[in-house]
């Protein structure tokens, strides 16, 4: 809707086929340390009862300071290593608005990728061979769910799969330019399984180091590709992930290959640990294994919140079976 109303925003969600409801309670984020998760966008409002305050028009009172003109990314992605993109790490943040990258697990591999406002006519987004449907949907969409279906059965394979598809379709430099909105935006083809915790921007190192140590002494883990690495900007909300510290947020995924569930349980444990070893706080609308006592260490107005909850909704009206696990 956005895009269609001239109204760009300074940083999107990888998806956006989402609610601003959605967005804003959940935390959603994407990266650049310039920027923090999307919620640091909106104006706050206060309500008395029966009324609701609102600025001058919609689109001011949703997204305060979150209003540009509308303009394009340049986005550049190139091969590297865990390791050299671990050691230049200070450069890379402050090289693009917009800095990512994807580690394949069970690799040293990783696909780093920048995007930056540029004035440059668009060029479309390609993978493999420019162009071509083959390698972007046959290889990188067909093929690879076929394999991650066989690899359900016998998940040494993943390692394998990992290996071939960052030489298939990751190992070579990429540019493209096109308006923000599809920049930002990601095209998720298969249904899957996320965790997504933000730690301390100074924890990134350590915390990936220990992933891949744990994760090559488990290669029957078969961990999906990518691990995917953002950085946010601190901000002063109660229950976000970002509050009071500059954040890094590490994204693993499991995907379901025809619908069909891969054993992931080995995976999350040695993930969630990691994360919790180095300060780590969960994603709001993304699978965790938090419950209240340990929210409460996580997130320091944790407490405020849930007294404020209750003065607010004394019933429990608004509540469901994932917010009772979370304030009881």
């Amino acid at each position: 809707e956005f895009p269609r109303r001239s109204f760009p925003v300074a940083s999107l969600g990888a998806v956006s086929e989402v609610t601003a409801a959605g967005v804003i309670g959940t935390g959603t984020h994407n990266t650049g340390i310039q920027h923090g998760i999307l919620p640091t966008q909106v104006r706050p409002q206060t309500a008395i009862p029966g009324i609701l305050g609102k600025g001058k028009n919609s689109q001011d009172f949703l997204w305060n300071g979150g209003k540009f003109p509308e303009f394009r990314l340049r986005e550049v992605a190139f091969p590297s290593t865990l390791t050299q993109v671990l050691d230049e790490l200070e450069q890379h943040l402050s090289n693009s608005r917009y800095f990512r990258f994807l580690w394949f697990p069970h690799t040293e591999n990783v696909r780093i990728i920048y995007q930056d406002p540029t004035s440059q006519a668009g060029i479309p987004k390609i993978h493999g061979i420019p162009g071509c449907w083959f390698w972007d949907y046959a290889v990188g969409y067909h093929l690879l769910e076929f394999l991650l279906w066989i690899s359900s059965f016998f998940p040494s394979l993943v390692v394998w799969i990992n290996r071939v598809f960052f030489r298939l379709l990751f190992s070579s430099r990429q540019e493209s330019v096109g308006r923000s909105h599809r920049v930002l935006n990601y095209e998720c083809r298969f249904s899957q399984h996320v965790q997504d915790w933000a730690i301390p921007i100074g924890k990134t190192r350590e915390a990936l180091l220990e992933l891949k140590a744990a994760l090559d002494r488990e290669p029957g883990v078969g961990a999906h590709f990518p691990v995917e690495i953002r950085f946010c900007r601190r901000d002063r909300i109660p229950l976000s992930p970002c509050f009071q510290r500059d954040s890094c947020y590490i994204n693993v995924i499991m995907y379901r290959p025809y619908g069909r569930e891969v054993p992931r349980r080995r995976y999350w444990q040695l993930y969630e640990g990691i994360m919790r070893q180095h300060g780590g706080r969960p994603h709001w609308a993304k699978a965790h294994g938090c419950r209240r006592e340990e929210l409460q260490e996580m997130f320091p107005e944790f407490p405020k919140f849930c007294a404020l909850r209750e003065q607010l909704d004394p019933s429990g009206i608004f509540l469901n079976p994932y917010l009772e696990k979370i304030f009881f």
